[in-house]
C-alpha cells in the first residue's frame, strides 16, 4: 500500500442504371413499338450517429489527484473482463472529464498525477468519445472528448487471480510470465476488477528487495479496515524478500512479488497498462 506523491471501398452508389432500363410492347396493327421507362433504383445514404457535443466545465471541477476522484462517474460497464485494453489516452492538458458523451462534466484529469504522467486505458469508443478508467476510485469510468489527447498504443496486459494467488503477464496477447504471488487478506482483500498502472514509485525497507513498485489506479475497498497510515494509499505491485509470503493472502491489498519478477515488470510495463484482479 502506498500513499506518496478510404475511398474506393466507401465510394456510394447513389443510383442503380445510368441509362434507365427499357420496357417495349407493339402495337396493333401496324406494329408500333413502345417504350416505357423503368424508375432507377435510389440507394438510401447510411444513418450518420451525431456527435454529442462537450459542454462547457465549470472552473471550479475537483480534479483527479492521488488522493482525491470526484464523485458521480458512471461503473466500468466491464469490471472483469479479460480482453486486451490496447489504447491508452496521454491528456494534452487538464481535460475536464464528462459521466457520459455530451453529458456533465465531473472533474478535471490532468497531465501528471504526483509526478507520473497520466495514461488513461480507453476501454470504449463512440463517435467523438473516449471511456477511459478512472483512477483513484475503483471500477468507475468518465468519458473524455477525443480531442482531449493522443492515443498511444498498449501491448502488454496483467491479471491478478486472487483464488490461485498468481499474477500472469502477456504481451501482444502472448503469455510472457507467470508467478506465485501474495494479495490481500479477506480484511484488506486487493480491490477486483481492472485498474491499471500509473507509474512507479520509490519503497524504503529491506523488504522490498530495493525496488522500486508499480502503483496502481485502485484504492482499498474498505478504508476503514487499514491504518490510519494506510488509508488514503493506493494498491501497488511490489518486490517481497520475504519467500514465505508467496501464494498467501496477507497483504493489505498490494500485490506482492518475487524480486526477479518485479524486475521483469519494471523493465517491461509501461503507464497505463491494465490489471484486471479476479477470483
Amino acid at each position: 500500500m502506498y500513499t506518496r506523491r478510404g475511398m474506393a471501398g466507401g465510394l456510394l452508389v447513389v443510383a442503380l442504371g445510368a441509362t434507365a432500363a427499357m420496357a417495349a410492347t407493339r402495337g396493333e396493327p401496324d406494329g408500333t413499338l413502345t417504350v416505357r421507362r423503368v424508375p432507377a433504383a435510389v440507394v438510401a445514404a447510411p444513418t450518420v450517429e451525431p456527435v454529442p457535443k462537450a459542454g462547457p466545465a465549470p472552473a471550479g471541477l475537483p480534479k483527479i489527484s492521488y488522493w482525491h476522484a470526484a464523485r458521480g462517474f458512471p461503473p466500468d460497464p466491464a469490471p472483469h473482463s479479460l480482453e486486451t485494453v490496447a489504447e491508452g489516452l496521454r491528456p494534452h492538458g487538464k481535460v475536464a472529464v464528462y459521466d457520459a458523451p455530451g453529458g456533465t462534466a465531473r472533474a478535471f484529469l490532468p497531465r501528471t498525477i504526483s509526478g507520473l504522467p497520466v495514461t488513461a486505458p480507453v476501454v470504449s469508443r463512440r463517435p467523438g468519445w473516449l471511456a477511459v478508467l478512472i483512477p483513484s476510485i475503483n471500477r468507475r469510468i468518465g468519458w473524455v472528448p477525443v480531442s482531449a489527447g493522443t492515443v498511444h498504443p498498449l501491448r502488454d496486459q496483467l491479471i491478478v487471480d486472487r483464488g490461485e494467488r498468481r499474477l500472469t503477464w502477456l504481451h501482444n496477447g502472448k503469455p510472457r510470465g507467470d508467478w506465485e504471488v501474495a494479495v490481500g487478506s479477506a480484511r484488506t482483500p486487493t480491490p477486483l476488477g481492472r485498474t491499471f498502472v500509473m507509474g512507479r514509485t520509490i519503497t524504503q525497507g529491506n523488504v522490498y528487495a530495493g525496488l522500486d513498485a508499480l502503483v496502481l489506479g485502485a484504492i482499498p475497498d474498505d478504508r476503514d479496515a487499514l491504518s490510519a497510515s494506510l488509508r488514503n494509499g493506493h494498491t501497488a505491485i511490489h518486490a517481497w524478500s520475504d519467500e514465505s509470503a508467496f501464494g498467501r493472502a496477507i497483504s493489505n491489498g498490494c500485490i506482492r512479488m518475487p524480486p526477479d519478477a518485479q524486475r521483469t515488470l519494471l523493465r517491461h510495463i509501461p503507464e497505463g497498462v491494465v490489471l484486471t484482479v479476479v477470483e
